[in-house]
């Protein structure tokens, strides 16, 4: 994945708006991750993958369902339903990956990145 319109020095502290769940596109998932977020669910992961996902467009895995109007499956206005065990995707965005554009849509907060990559707060 890549990184555009990164500021140099600067990590960007989530601030759980949720418009990066409305964005169209694939959410790969673990079998870890599977496993993870179907127990967090109290649900057998047999039927997680039968109800929240789908293979993946170019057949490589699965990845959570989207609603026709491209949300993810778990938001919930702008909250995650499993938030605490969200897939690695998520817990990445925006500075381990992200899109052309993303600073338009995500309302995360630049911050100077310390050694070790720990934010400042």
């Amino acid at each position: 994945m890549s990184l555009h319109d990164m500021e140099e020095g600067m990590e960007y502290l989530c601030q759980r708006c949720g418009n990066c769940c409305r964005w169209p596109g694939e959410v790969p998932v673990s079998d870890a991750e599977i496993a993870r977020i179907a127990e967090f669910l109290g649900m057998e992961q047999d039927d997680f993958i039968a109800r929240y996902t789908d293979v993946r467009l170019n057949r490589s895995g699965l990845t959570l369902v989207s609603r026709p109007n491209h949300e993810c499956i778990f938001l919930d206005g702008i909250d995650c339903r499993i938030n605490p065990v969200k897939p690695v995707q998520c817990a990445g965005f925006p500075n381990q990956w992200n899109f052309p554009g993303w600073r338009q849509t995500c309302e995360a907060i630049a911050v100077p990145r310390r050694e070790g990559g720990i934010v400042e707060s």
